[in-house]
């Protein structure tokens, strides 16, 4: 597994304008949305496996143990699927934009489903190397990716 750089910080791009609609904040997931606020993308990990899983939950899928609690991860991942959003649900969406499913680094299968920003669309490829990065809307920070090359 891949453990999380210590001191790197990830990026904040742009406020949001407040076209997404934000999700309910609960005590199992409000790490993950708002760890951004401190450039951290929170991924729930078990102590007890030492095994990462997302969506959170109160115990360890893999062994049911509840020695689970929200760790940083690095926010470096691959493109696994995507798919181009060309419809604007919303008066104000930008579109065309590209929707990814991004398997990150610390471990094979852990999935965040997101969008892809500071890209042409119409670029974007499996295998793409990518990184995180936060949109703030009120309190949420929603993680989205870039291109890994953008970071460097």
């Amino acid at each position: 597994m891949t453990e999380p750089a210590t001191g790197e910080e990830l990026p904040m791009i742009i406020a949001g304008d407040g076209t997404r609609k934000l999700p309910g904040l609960d005590p199992l997931n409000r790490p993950f949305w708002t760890g951004g606020a401190r450039g951290e993308l929170l991924i729930e990990h078990c102590d007890a496996c030492e095994t990462w899983q997302h969506p959170p939950h109160d115990r360890c899928a893999a062994c049911g143990s509840r020695a689970v609690a929200p760790r940083p991860v690095s926010g470096r991942g691959r493109v696994v699927s995507y798919g181009i959003n060309r419809q604007a649900w919303l008066p104000t969406m930008q579109v065309p934009f590209a929707i990814v499913a991004v398997e990150l680094d610390e471990q094979p299968g852990i999935r965040l489903i997101s969008e892809l920003v500071d890209v042409d669309p119409e670029t974007v490829a499996i295998g793409m190397a990518v990184t995180v990065a936060f949109i703030q809307q009120d309190e949420v920070f929603i993680p989205v990716f870039r291109p890994a090359e953008l970071a460097a």
